[in-house]
């Protein structure tokens, strides 16, 4: 049974879909009006771990992740560029893609854009004022907090308390609450102001209210109640609290059976910001570090914690990345050598069940609220134990079969939080300066590093049986002077790549 926190409950539950072998989520996506940063990153691949895991226990995902494509600050940063709002928002929302592809976040099954859904959202305003929940205000519509009398249960919050110190101001001074019935209400739709996008709607020309958009495309595509919602802790009020109640006054059923958060992220222990120097954009992270070292390093915290970043950390993360790769290529490389009459064989029935009880406790750790790093744990159990079993070994056909067990469970839990590796574990980190290398002293004439140090391998092996000890020492050399360690054992040589 999969548990995970509730943050409406405050604990942990029993999570059951409500319709057997289906899951349907919703998770806040972002506004395109500049590049993601990597506490946007951080929620991003919270979710998709979390949708990850749950496809591979079985079940049918239908993940739903809107694009907010209309936002004052949308056209702000188009008043800045000389530009529209939608070429604005065109620009980012590729680039917001293009992000979550370099860091592994599979696509959601749906990605509908706020501007696109317009009449969605005025059928549900149009509900909310009907039923006396909102109220028009010279083209604008405000939802009325005080109507609903659960307003405040998701983020734990007191309505009067709310109400101390509230004060929103209109870009010409004058405070907005002065045009409301209750400074806490917000607004489901504005009237349209000059320059800026507007849709015709039955209050007059205008756009919707940052909260109508989700509340409007969960309840299209997925239905109420649909199963979790998600989104980082920066949501939960107002965002989430406003979603919920205007959800559930306008179609009196429940918004969604399950509320899930992740945690913030700071960056060397302090609060991400620009002023601090220290708001760092995930594609420029990106630059410098592999997606799956990253990864690697968000997952190594419990997705509701907070997330410490920092360049050390992630360069740790990448090491123990390259650890598990090596210990993968390692186990490749003596299968793909194993011999029928090995003299030292290992126990292969122990290493068959520590591959079954890795995958027993990785589901475990999973099913207690998507528990990454116990998870995690267990994973690099597995590597050393796999490290011990082969260790200085030679081995047998049969003793080949346990290994491959062990080492598909490895890929295979690895992949099912996002962190895929190559079948050539490290190939893809080789140096191109092999290539060169190889065409001088093999006659490589291709362009694949990998392919390059097999050619030099092979050139080696052929002139130590020619007794061509230059040649050999030169392709030694030069593949140790780019990082390589090579081993030589009875079934030929051994190359690991350790940077």
């Amino acid at each position: 049974m999969i548990r995970l926190y509730d943050t409406r409950l405050h604990k942990k539950v029993d999570f059951t879909p409500l319709h057997e072998g289906e899951v349907r989520m919703y998770v806040c996506g972002p506004t395109v009006y500049n590049r993601i940063h990597i506490g946007n990153a951080r929620t991003f691949i919270s979710f998709d771990m979390i949708r990850r895991y749950l496809e591979w226990r079985g079940y049918e995902v239908t993940f739903v992740q809107n694009v907010t494509d209309v936002d004052d600050k949308i056209i702000n940063r188009a008043a800045e560029e000389g530009c529209t709002a939608a070429e604005v928002a065109q620009e980012y929302t590729e680039a917001f893609i293009q992000d979550m592809h370099a860091a592994g976040v599979a696509d959601p099954t749906i990605r509908p854009k706020a501007t696109e859904e317009i009449p969605a959202m005025i059928e549900l305003v149009q509900s909310l004022v009907e039923k006396g929940h909102a109220y028009v205000v010279d083209g604008d519509v405000y939802f009325s907090v005080r109507s609903d009398p659960r307003y405040g249960t998701l983020s734990g919050r007191n309505i009067d308390e709310m109400e101390s110190g509230h004060r929103e101001l209109r870009s010409d001074g004058q405070g907005i609450e002065d045009r409301k019935r209750d400074p806490l209400d917000f607004a489901l739709w504005k009237a349209a102001k000059p320059g800026e996008p507007a849709w015709d709607s039955p209050w007059g020309a205008g756009r919707p209210g940052w909260h109508i958009e989700c509340s409007a495309m969960s309840h299209k595509y997925l239905g109420l109640p649909f199963d979790i919602h998600g989104g980082g802790q920066d949501l939960v009020f107002p965002h989430h609290e406003n979603e919920r109640a205007q959800s559930e006054c306008g179609c009196g059923a429940t918004f969604a059976e399950h509320w899930m958060h992740s945690g913030m992220l700071q960056v060397n222990a302090e609060k991400m910001s620009k002023s601090l120097g220290n708001f760092l954009l995930l594609h420029e992270v990106l630059e410098s570090a592999r997606p799956e070292a990253l990864r690697m390093l968000m997952l190594q915290t419990h997705y509701r914690s907070p997330l410490d970043f920092s360049t050390e950390r992630l360069d740790e993360a990448d090491a123990a990345l390259t650890r598990v790769e090596n210990a993968l290529s390692a186990a490749d490389w003596a299968c793909q050598n194993a011999t029928d009459d090995a003299l030292d064989a290992l126990d292969g029935e122990t290493l068959h069940s520590r591959a079954a009880a890795c995958r027993d406790a990785f589901a475990d750790a999973m099913d207690d609220d998507f528990n990454a790093p116990a998870a995690l744990g267990g994973i690099f159990t597995l590597v050393g134990e796999l490290n011990t079993a082969i260790a200085d070994k030679t081995l047998s056909v049969s003793d080949a079969e346990a290994v491959v067990c062990a080492t598909d469970a490895i890929r295979e839990l690895l992949a099912v939080l996002g962190i895929a590796l190559s079948d050539e574990a490290g190939a893809n980190d080789y140096p191109l300066e092999v290539v060169p290398l190889a065409a001088d002293i093999a006659g490589y004439g291709g362009t694949d590093p990998m392919q390059a140090v097999e050619a030099l391998i092979e050139a080696r092996a052929r002139a130590r049986s020619e007794k061509d000890w230059g040649t050999a020492d030169a392709v030694r050399d030069g593949l140790v002077g780019l990082g390589f360690l090579i081993e030589d054992t009875p079934q030929g040589a051994k190359v690991t790549f350790e940077g």
